[in-house]
């Protein structure tokens, strides 16, 4: 599968910017299932300096920066992808299971492993807490079906499923009630939030019960069907989350729309939690006391 992707952001100012120097998470980044075959970013006032490179966890980004006074900054990125089929959906009920990959996480000594063992401490916007574990010690314990299981013998990858499927149907999605600063135990206090909040408590469950888990952005692209629900987040940034698995790799899934992450969900980075892979930052010179942000995106399926 093909895609192209469109990210418009309009920042307009309440005094004239004299110049600014930003960062951008805006390129969808190369994975065993995801390439991107082209990119290109366009801005108003013209770019006057820009370098892409990849950060500490491997994700490119645009560093750039616009030496022209203006009261109004448009900037546009497009990007082709090609994306494969994700595994994660039959290895639910199969594989390694909880116990196993703790054990794996604190013994095995291979790179990916130490890699991923950052991804087991706590990060700026994901504490390490004990009200975390706690709400996800029932998805550790017990089936879906009713059908008991030892915690020992449940296959990990079912837990993160029913830890997904448990915030999905405790927390309210609602846009209008936290921003990119609000405070996890805000968001835990009352049961709402959007996906990047729904992202993080995950991490924070997984984390907090031992196990390595990292925050993802991107974009969720859907096509429903006839008299079907638009999945919340498309066209639209959005986050989810991923858990490491030893030998098995990274498997990705979605709390706020109840799903492993699928062939329409578009990686763009990934790092400890959103602080890490911010879609915008930067310094500006001037502009007054505050700004209006407009953010568009468009993300349309080829058909070869």
């Amino acid at each position: 599968m093909k895609y192209i992707i469109r990210h418009s952001t309009r920042y307009i100012y309440q005094q004239p910017v004299s110049q600014c120097h930003n960062i951008a998470y805006l390129l969808p980044r190369n994975t065993s299932r995801q390439t991107l075959l082209e990119n290109s970013i366009e801005t108003t006032p013209a770019i006057a300096t820009q370098r892409i490179r990849e950060d500490y966890f491997g994700n490119r980004l645009i560093q750039f920066s616009i030496e022209e006074e203006h009261l109004e900054l448009d900037i546009t990125v497009v990007s082709k992808i090609e994306i494969l089929p994700r595994p994660t959906s039959h290895l639910l009920d199969f594989g390694s299971t909880g116990a196993q990959v703790k054990q794996r996480l604190n013994t095995y000594q291979d790179y990916d492993n130490l890699n991923a063992r950052e991804f087991m401490l706590a990060s700026p916007m994901v504490p390490i807490q004990s009200e975390y574990a706690d709400y996800a010690a029932d998805c550790f314990a017990t089936s879906d079906s009713g059908v008991g299981y030892k915690e020992e013998s449940r296959p990990f990858l079912s837990s993160v499923m029913a830890l997904t499927e448990k915030i999905f149907r405790d927390f309210t999605y609602d846009a209008t009630f936290s921003d990119v600063a609000t405070p996890l135990t805000d968001v835990m206090k009352h049961r709402r939030g959007v996906c990047q909040d729904f992202a993080h408590l995950a991490i924070a469950c997984l984390r907090a019960s031992g196990f390595a888990a990292a925050y993802v952005s991107g974009y969720l692209e859907t096509r429903p069907p006839p008299g079907e629900a638009k999945l919340i987040g498309a066209d639209a940034s959005h986050a989810w989350f991923s858990v490491y698995v030893p030998g098995e790799g990274w498997f990705d899934f979605d709390p706020t729309n109840n799903a492993s992450a699928g062939d329409h969900h578009i990686t763009t980075a990934w790092g400890r939690d959103y602080t890490d892979v911010t879609p915008l930052k930067g310094i500006i010179f001037g502009g007054g006391d505050g700004h209006t942000l407009n953010v568009s995106v468009d993300v349309q399926l080829i058909r070869d």
